[in-house]
């Protein structure tokens, strides 16, 4: 859906991904043709609660920097947002409605995703995982099928077949949940940070290297033995990984995985392209 605000020539399209803890903005040029769209500049947010990450004043100083990054300076921003997480997304266009009423804003839906969903109820998949479907299928070879993997608060993990249709996946806790959870259904187990974890030994000499060894090999075996299943009898596949703990979850996995750090802000300039030129 489009909100209504003023509709500008000369806008410059932002891209922002909003997630259960983090949001990542990322700012692109107008015209990318065929190729995959790479962000000029992003943000991340993090936030403990829902909403905390939506920081205007952070948000603010983000735009004053990368002002002079694109040929369209001074002119209005066209925000495309996909959101899994309602009031942070809810707080992020109250703000831009009262502070930035010159710049377009849109609330991207499952429909304007262009990607072909073979699934029950489409419209009930969480847009980010369309979204990196989308730029999955700029990325991989033709007729290859693709695996695409997003390892944030939660993990998931998705199937493209060869002609490019979402054939759905699996998800699964993320790291942080599952240390989380850790704590909160037991009596003693404390809170223990894994948001900057990468491959710890398998035997934890204490109680936080036991956590920290537990909830990375179990999302690498996870994500290890789904991948081993959705490939059986497949000619090819492609495995493409992202999220705040792709990089070090990728090393785990075997060379032939290509871990694309702006998947998902590259899936949603897609999609707000596909849609801005059906505005036209």
């Amino acid at each position: 859906m489009t909100l209504p605000t003023a509709r500008m020539s000369q806008q410059c399209p932002i891209a922002v991904d909003i997630g259960n803890a983090r949001i990542k903005l990322g700012l692109f040029d107008r015209e990318h043709g065929a190729a995959m769209p790479e962000p000029l500049a992003t943000l991340s947010l993090m936030g403990d609660a829902p909403n905390d990450a939506t920081n205007p004043d952070e948000i603010a100083s983000w735009l004053e920097e990368i002002d002079p990054l694109h040929a369209c300076k001074h002119a209005p921003y066209d925000w495309s947002i996909a959101s899994v997480n309602r009031p942070a997304a809810a707080r992020l266009i109250d703000w831009l409605r009262e502070h930035r009423p010159a710049d377009r804003v849109r609330l991207l839906c499952n429909a304007d995703v262009p990607l072909e969903v073979r699934l029950p109820q489409p419209e009930l998949v969480g847009i980010d995982r369309l979204v990196n479907a989308v730029a999955v299928n700029r990325l991989r070879q033709p007729d290859a099928a693709a695996i695409v993997v997003d390892v944030g608060t939660a993990i998931t993990v998705d199937l493209l077949s060869a002609d490019a249709a979402f054939l759905g996946g699996a998800i699964l806790p993320g790291m942080a949940m599952s240390a989380r959870a850790l704590n909160e259904f037991t009596d003693r187990l404390p809170v223990v940070d894994v948001s900057k974890l990468t491959a710890p030994p398998a035997v934890g000499a204490a109680t936080v290297s036991a956590i920290e060894s537990g909830v990375f090999w179990a999302a690498v075996g996870a994500i290890r033995e789904l991948v081993r299943q959705m490939s059986d009898g497949q000619n090819l596949v492609e495995v493409f990984i992202t999220g705040g703990a792709g990089a070090a979850v990728m090393r785990e996995l075997g060379p032939n995985v290509r871990y694309v750090p702006h998947l998902t802000l590259s899936g949603i300039a897609l999609a707000a392209a596909r849609v801005a030129r059906s505005e036209d």
